[in-house]
């Protein structure tokens, strides 16, 4: 496939990529000699964050900070709001760039 070829990536990693985007419907298939994956909706209307949620199936950067019932420590644990307040701040960030934004950074870089 063109787009692992040019990511440097193995077309089984783009598969296990491409599986969950078209499940949540921001990228479908077009079948023919010139087919293979497009976006489903304009770059402008998919953020980073929504992606990055999608992929690594959910906000949180350590289930603790969501889920006190994975270490009995987490009524009194210091650092577990520290990762939720991280995690917030990240994905707030990762928010406000589209695919829109990555690709005019991608183009002024290349020229």
């Amino acid at each position: 496939m063109k787009i692992a070829q040019r990511q440097g990536i193995s077309v089984k990693y783009l598969e296990q990529i491409i599986i969950p985007l078209k499940k949540a419907q921001y990228v479908k298939s077009v079948r023919g000699p010139k087919g293979g994956h497009i976006l489903a909706k304009p770059p402008e209307e998919i953020t980073v964050g929504e992606i990055v949620a999608l992929l690594e199936e959910g906000t949180s950067l350590v289930e603790c900070s969501y889920n006190d019932t994975v270490c009995e420590r987490s009524e009194i644990c210091p650092t577990r709001l520290v990762w939720r307040e991280a995690a917030q701040a990240m994905f707030g960030r990762l928010e406000s760039i589209t695919l829109a934004d990555l690709l005019k950074k991608t183009k002024a870089e290349q020229g």
